[in-house]
């Protein structure tokens, strides 16, 4: 049997829909599904090309988005399709995404403001899609399902539970957990389910291009709940919205819903659970992507949505109404098997201290790479009576070195080279890296910086940083 080569068939509908020959055809990273992406480009033109040989997600990724362009719906434009050959052609709107920009604006532990307008723009274009993008929309094709409803909520439920609880070896009662679902369920189907769910509303599938936003990827939606999209928006583990924005959030959208003449009298009932429900079903992916199909990136993903879980249920009072379940959830935050698991996965960072009367420490690693940072330009606190007898971790040290002002800007852009190396170092899969600082005696400087950069690295980074001041103070 022939092995079918995408890149042929997309060439060929390439040159059919352009009358010209593209002069590249580049494979574009695989995310979570079977779809296969491609970047097509010829002297006038750029396209995305998708092979993916489910026949029925096609229909609804085509369908749906013939209806949005319709409506004016920021969606990429259809050139070509060939569904008996499981290829079609859109718009190349770029790479940059909300998560990318996110990451980009990110220069400390603190949430950029000026992420917050883009988050706002990107939650009125999620109403539109959700309201006017959802008004005679064909659910028909929908795939697998036309609505969000309580068969919906089960599957992703038991998701959780065989892809995520059993894999994870967190131990349940089959029927408990079981009624507590069916309990779930029963709550979740008293919210308003009218409108278009796109059901994997997340910064990736959110595309920023000359200030406008668009959508991709909604090939999964459906008719149902409005809450569940803000839920996969705001409470995206890897985005780290800190809790104060995702309030603001919340509350822009209800304005937004409110100035539509959107009821949002229960909107606030059924958040909670919704988000939970999304977390839920998106650490079912983690686990089937990690633990069984042994991609390493999604395992990755499970310490910040274990994090994240454990921020909702302090939030969250109807699982009262669902004991079982609660009580597995709290077994999933305390799971110490999940802990070996993420830390097995992660890159580690040595930072370091160090003094360079004494020589630089030396590499057990035997990578023999990284970054040593000579911190001896700012003012010493070595030399000031008063301060010399403590370290930088001592407040009267700390003090003094903010107080001259040369520390921080050196530290800022530290990170800004950090940030970028240590995001391919993930990508790539490598296991370390070292970051060190030196000073005088190793003591005062040399200390400030290496504490300040590894809790730099544990709020941005999903990494195990190794700290280590490696003289005797």
């Amino acid at each position: 049997m022939n092995r079918i080569v995408p890149e042929t068939l997309l060439f060929d509908l390439f040159t059919r829909t352009f009358d010209q020959e593209p002069n590249a055809i580049m494979r574009l990273p695989q995310s979570g599904s079977a779809r296969q992406y491609f970047r097509i480009v010829s002297e006038n033109h750029s396209v995305i090309g998708t092979y993916n040989e489910d026949r029925a997600e096609n229909e609804a990724f085509l369908s749906y988005t013939k209806h949005f362009l319709s409506k004016n719906i920021a969606v990429p434009k259809l050139f070509a399709e060939d569904l008996e050959k499981h290829i079609y052609l859109q718009e190349d709107l770029g790479d940059e995404t909300l998560f990318s920009r996110l990451e980009h604006e990110r220069k400390g532990a603190d949430f950029p403001k000026t992420m917050i307008p883009v988050y706002k723009k990107v939650i009125t274009k999620l109403i539109e899609i959700q309201t006017i993008g959802g008004k005679d929309l064909d659910y028909s094709v929908a795939y697998p399902r036309a609505a969000f409803d309580a068969q919906s909520v089960l599957w992703d439920l038991n998701y959780f539970k065989y892809h995520f609880l059993k894999l994870a070896y967190v131990p349940f009662n089959e029927q408990s957990l079981e009624n507590d679902f069916q309990r779930f369920t029963e709550f979740l189907a008293k919210a308003d389910s009218r409108h278009f769910l796109f059901r994997d509303f997340q910064s990736r599938n959110i595309v920023l291009k000359d200030d406008e936003v668009y959508f991709i990827d909604y090939q999964g939606g459906r008719r149902g709940a409005l809450q569940y999209d803000l839920a996969s928006l705001l409470y995206d583990s890897k985005a780290e919205i800190p809790e104060n924005v995702k309030v603001e959030l919340r509350e822009f959208y209800k304005s937004e819903l409110a100035k539509k003449h959107l009821d949002t009298a229960d909107f606030d009932k059924f958040y909670p659970a919704y988000v939970l429900v999304r977390l839920l079903q998106a650490m079912g992916a983690y686990g089937y992507r990690g633990f069984f199909e042994g991609k390493a990136h999604f395992l990755e993903s499970i310490e910040p949505a274990v994090k994240t879980l454990e921020n909702v249920l302090k939030e969250t009072d109807f699982l009262e109404q669902m004991p079982h379940l609660k009580t597995v959830l709290q077994r999933v935050i305390q799971s110490e098997n999940l802990k070996k698991i993420s830390d097995k996965q992660k890159l580690t960072v040595s930072v370091k201290s160090f003094s360079y009367k004494r020589g630089m420490p030396y590499d057990a690693t035997g990578n023999g790479g990284g970054f040593v940072f000579d911190c001896r330009f700012p003012e010493n606190p070595g030399r000031v009576d008063g301060i010399k007898e403590f370290c930088g971790k001592d407040a009267p040290v700390i003090e003094f070195l903010e107080q001259h002002g040369e520390i921080q800007p050196f530290l800022e852009d530290i990170f800004s080279l950090l940030r970028p190396v240590i995001s391919k170092y993930i990508i790539r899969k490598h296991k370390h890296l070292a970051v060190w600082f030196g000073c005088t005696g190793g003591k005062h400087r040399s200390v400030y910086c290496a504490e300040k950069t590894a809790d730099f690295l544990q709020k941005n980074f999903n990494v195990k940083v190794e700290l280590k001041h490696t003289e005797d103070w």
